[in-house]
């Protein structure tokens, strides 16, 4: 059993280390219990992830995140998926939340690792997938990453 984590960059430089990229992810696909997975998070650029979101969602335009579960959800086999982040989309969303983009970047690869383990949250508002169960877990994982790099000691 092994945990892989492949981070490129199709976007340009990100304010986040592909290790620190990697470590997030793997926490989190720790903390859910895929002690056996796969997972390719790439960051690319708005035209690409609009491009992906029209292709695969159907929907126009740019997003900050799609992700792909690729291993079926089938119990016992190994967790395997694709997430592509797109940065510029982070940087706008941490302008007009008023956060570091460190850690909406941050946020959007827990979210993606969360989505390709077969997370769920509703569409909607952002207050509604804000009071989901993935959401509740996303932040508090995203807390416990976030407390470890800072070198509190938090382990996830």
């Amino acid at each position: 059993m092994s945990i892989s984590v492949d981070v490129t960059e199709r976007s340009g430089r990100i304010p986040l280390s592909r290790a620190r990229v990697a470590r997030i992810a793997e926490r989190v696909l720790r903390a859910e219990r895929a002690l056996d997975a796969d997972l390719s998070i790439t960051f690319v650029s708005n035209r690409t992830i609009a491009a992906l979101n029209r292709r695969y969602l159907g929907r126009s335009g740019s997003t900050d995140v799609i992700s792909f579960e690729l291993g079926g959800g089938v119990a016992g086999a190994p967790a395997v998926g694709d997430v592509y982040i797109a940065p510029d989309v982070a940087r706008a969303n941490a302008r007009e939340l008023g956060i570091p983009v460190t850690e909406e970047l941050a946020r959007l690869v827990v979210h993606g690792t969360l989505h390709a383990l077969g997370y769920e949250h509703p569409e909607g508002s952002r207050e509604e997938r804000a009071a989901s169960p993935m959401w509740r877990r996303q932040e508090w994982l995203l807390r416990r990453a976030l407390d470890a790099d800072a070198g509190k000691g938090s382990r996830v």
